[in-house]
C-alpha cells in the first residue's frame, strides 16, 4: 500500500519555488467551487485587478494562464508571431534561448543577440541587431535571467524598440514582485511571469499582460494561433467580458492561492517589497563574500533575489548542496548550461527573503566541516 504523503519541510533558497506563506497554503484548502460559479468569476476579477496593480499597468488584456511561466512565454510568442515574421531575441542564458526556440517553432525568422552568460544585452547590442533587422515585429528580452542572476535594464532599450515600430516582450518570471518593474512606464507590450518565485505561491500559473499595441497585432492576425489552449482570442472571453465563455477548467485551488499571495504583496506594498529584497540581498552578499564566495554578475546588473556565486576554490559544489539539503534541510540551486557544476544559485525570494533565511544558510555553511573557506 502507498503511504500517506509526507514530504520534508524544506527551507527553500533555490531558484524557485520559494517558501509559501501559511495564509497561501490555507487558501489552497478552501472548498472547491465550479470554475464558472459566479463566486469564482468574482475571484477571477479580483485576481486580474491585483495582477494589474502589481505589474503597475492599466492593460485591459491582463489575466492568468493556467500553466507555469514557460506557458506564459509561449502564450506571448504564439499569439504575436506568424510564419515569416522577423524577431530579435536577446540570449544571455537559458531562457532567452528558450524564447528563440519557441519563436522558431512559430515559423518566425529569429535574429539572436547572443552575449556571454552572466552579462546583459546592451543598447548597442540592440542597435546592431536593428541595423541587420530594421523592422522586427517584436524584440524579446529576459528581465531577470534565472540561470545567471543577471538583471536586464529595459527602459532605454524600450525606446529603441518602439522607434523601430516593434513590440517589446519581456520575461519577468524572476523579477515580478521582487525588483522594480513598471509595465506601463517602461512601455512593455507583452509580459509574462510565474507564481512560485517572489510571489511565493505554488508553481503552475502564469500572469500575463498585453498592451493595446499588442492587442491590435492579435486582432490583425492572418493565420490561426498554432495553440488552441493558448489562443488569446478564445481565452480572453473566459477572463473578461459580461458573459464568461467556457474555455477550460481553471485550477481553482491554485487561483485561490494566487489571490492570497497577491493580497500579501499589496498589504506589504510593492515598492516596500522591492526594498526588502534589496536590503536582505546586501546582508547575504556581505556574509557570502566573507566566506570566500564570488559573484558571477557585475554588481550594477546583479539580481538581488537570485544570487549566482562561485564557491571558494577546492569545494565540491554538488556535495555541499547535498549536505545542505539532507543534513540542514536547506535547498539551494546548482548552475545551468555554461555554469553547471560551477556556481550556486541562491534564492531569497518572497517569503524566503528574510534575515532568518540568510542566517540559517550562513550558519549551516560555517557548521559544515566539508566546507573549505
Amino acid at each position: 500500500m502507498y503511504k500517506e504523503l509526507n514530504t520534508s519541510n524544506r527551507i527553500l533558497m533555490g531558484p524557485g519555488p520559494s517558501d509559501a506563506h501559511p495564509r497561501v497554503l490555507k487558501a489552497m484548502s478552501t472548498p472547491l467551487i465550479g470554475h464558472l460559479d459566479p463566486e469564482f468569476v468574482t475571484i477571477m476579477d479580483e485576481v486580474k485587478s491585483m495582477v494589474q496593480e502589481t505589474f503597475i499597468t492599466k492593460n485591459h488584456l491582463t489575466f492568468v494562464v493556467s500553466a507555469p511561466g514557460s506557458a506564459g512565454m509561449e502564450t506571448c510568442l504564439v499569439n504575436l508571431l506568424e510564419p515569416g515574421d522577423e524577431v530579435i531575441i536577446g540570449i544571455n542564458g537559458v531562457f532567452g534561448g528558450r524564447m528563440a526556440d519557441i519563436a522558431e517553432r512559430c515559423g518566425a525568422k529569429v535574429h539572436k543577440v547572443v552575449v556571454p552568460w552572466g552579462t546583459i544585452i546592451s543598447t548597442n547590442d540592440i542597435k546592431k541587431a536593428l541595423d541587420i533587422c530594421p523592422k522586427p515585429k517584436l524584440v524579446a528580452l529576459v528581465h531577470a535571467e534565472t540561470s545567471t542572476g543577471a538583471l536586464q535594464p529595459l527602459k532605454e532599450i524600450s525606446n529603441l524598440v518602439h522607434n523601430a515600430g516593434a513590440l517589446l516582450m519581456v520575461d519577468a518570471v524572476t523579477s515580478y514582485c521582487g525588483v522594480e518593474l513598471k509595465v506601463d512606464d517602461w512601455d512593455i507590450d507583452a509580459i509574462y511571469t510565474g507564481t512560485q518565485k517572489n510571489l511565493s505561491a505554488p508553481p503552475g500559473l502564469s500572469p500575463v499582460s498585453f498592451s493595446d499595441r499588442a492587442v491590435k497585432v492579435l486582432e490583425n492576425r492572418k493565420t490561426k494561433v498554432q495553440s488552441w489552449f493558448l489562443d488569446l482570442s478564445l481565452v480572453k472571453n473566459y477572463w473578461g467580458g459580461a458573459k464568461r465563455a467556457y474555455h477550460h477548467t481553471a485550477p481553482v485551488s491554485s487561483v485561490y492561492a494566487l489571490r492570497e499571495s497577491l493580497r500579501i504583496v499589496l498589504e506589504e506594498g510593492i515598492e516596500e517589497r522591492w526594498e526588502r529584497h534589496q536590503k536582505v540581498h546586501q546582508v547575504l552578499k556581505t556574509k557570502l563574500e566573507n566566506l570566500g564566495f564570488e559573484y558571477l554578475v557585475e554588481e550594477q546588473y546583479r539580481l538581488p533575489n537570485l544570487n549566482s556565486v562561485f564557491l571558494p576554490e577546492g569545494n565540491d559544489e554538488a556535495l555541499l548542496r547535498s549536505i545542505l539539503l539532507n543534513k540542514y534541510n536547506i535547498e539551494v540551486g546548482g548552475g545551468l548550461g555554461d555554469f553547471a557544476g560551477k556556481i550556486w544559485r541562491i534564492g531569497i525570494m518572497g517569503e524566503s527573503c528574510t534575515l532568518n533565511h540568510v542566517n540559517m544558510l550562513i550558519s549551516a555553511l560555517e557548521d559544515m566541516k566539508e566546507f573549505k573557506r
